[in-house]
């Protein structure tokens, strides 16, 4: 069952399907794009912003084609089936909403534009001592002689590496929840240290270093102090986004699982034909499919109601997205036995991708929580 999309939307999937089928179809492919444990190909993104893929979610006035949370969605679901070695898109897309919202029209043209382009783009909010509690965010910045002074550490900032700008929030004054404020900061500025973090998914993450570093006034994103609520405004579709990428790296999980087996023999038949695995490709069939529905029903929800916070909907998507992600890689790699855990076939690589996004964007413990508060409790 797939969403009840138009004529245009089902013609975008497709192009960019058989685009990564072309250009990444291969582990040789994905490997030489993005060798070393890399989760992301310049080369690559910048084919697809020639072609006007990256411009997806975004306004036509800054190189976007115009399309909403759909064709957005659309874009991710088929990159994370395909295993597309673009892990610079979900940071820039969910920074673009930022800019998009509250920034003027110079920080707009330069990174909505970027965006569209092909730059990568990043945004650090989790700190040593603050992750799911961003009220307790300690990183300062100090107003000087018309200038802003940034010093403290951030960490676990996806794509800062290979980014042109952070998305950086702040404390620029108060404790809690009050005194927040958005910064753009080139990750080539003085007094700014990037440095990676190795992690089981690969070189994704990073621990930043502010040491004096003096941004100008023009780098404030929106209003000083006011960067929870516009956090709030798009933590929301940060979660939509992905649920999208989850569902696509589900529905590779899941394709990939049953290929092998429908192909694998033993006992003299195809180890599919066993009702034990029959019956579970049947309930993760089913679960499937409930992803897709609860993704794009939540995507139509926010291009009809532009504006909209959607928390109780887009936690739900996020959390059964990522939640079943994880589960069908466990599954696949059990049925498929040992060649699941052998880098051959890729469904190693799916786990590695799929366990930490129910960590990332808020932990699937927290989503409980908002969807629980959404109902009184």
């Amino acid at each position: 069952m797939t969403p009840d999309l138009t004529d245009e939307q089902r013609a975008f999937a497709a192009a960019v399907a058989d685009f990564c089928h072309r250009e990444a179809g291969t582990r040789e492919q994905r490997d030489a794009l993005a060798p070393d444990g890399g989760r992301h190909s310049q080369p690559l993104y910048r084919k697809m912003a020639d072609l006007g893929y990256l411009g997806a979610g975004l306004p036509e006035a800054y190189g976007g084609s115009g399309g909403g949370a759909v064709e957005l969605c659309l874009f991710l679901e088929e990159t994370g089936k395909a295993l597309a070695p673009i892990g610079g898109f979900a940071t820039s897309i969910i920074v673009a909403g930022a800019y998009e919202r509250f920034g003027t029209e110079e920080q707009k043209k330069q990174i909505l534009g970027g965006i569209a382009a092909g730059a990568v783009e990043s945004i650090s909010m989790s700190e040593p001592g603050a992750g799911s509690d961003v009220a307790a965010l300690s990183c300062r910045a100090e107003e000087r002689d018309g200038e802003w002074l940034i010093n403290g550490q951030k960490t676990w900032c996806s794509n800062a590496h290979i980014a042109d700008h952070i998305l950086l929030v702040a404390r620029t004054s108060g404790s809690g929840h009050q005194g927040l404020t958005m910064f753009n900061v080139p990750t080539d500025a003085p007094g700014l240290t990037i440095r990676g973090i190795d992690t089981m998914g690969g070189k994704e993450v990073n621990d930043l270093y502010f040491t004096d570093c003096v941004l100008p006034t023009s780098a404030v994103v929106g209003e000083v102090g006011n960067g929870w609520k516009q956090l709030m405004a798009g933590l929301n579709f940060e979660r939509l986004v992905l649920a999208a990428l989850m569902l696509g790296t589900a529905e590779r999980a899941f394709d990939d699982t049953l290929a092998y087996v429908k192909e694998r023999t033993q006992f003299g038949r195809p180890i599919g034909t066993f009702q034990a695995l029959r019956h579970r490709l049947a309930d993760l069939a089913t679960e499937l499919t409930c992803v897709k529905l609860l993704v794009y029903q939540t995507a139509e929800l926010v291009d009809a109601n532009p504006g909209t916070l959607f928390p109780r909907e887009a936690s739900m998507a996020k959390l059964k997205a990522t939640e079943f992600a994880k589960a069908m890689a466990l599954e696949g790699m059990q049925m498929m036995g040992g060649y699941g855990y052998a880098t051959e076939y890729g469904m190693e690589q799916i786990l590695r991708a799929s366990v930490i996004s129910t960590v990332y964007g808020g932990t699937s413990e927290i989503q409980r929580d908002i969807i629980g508060k959404t109902y009184g409790l």
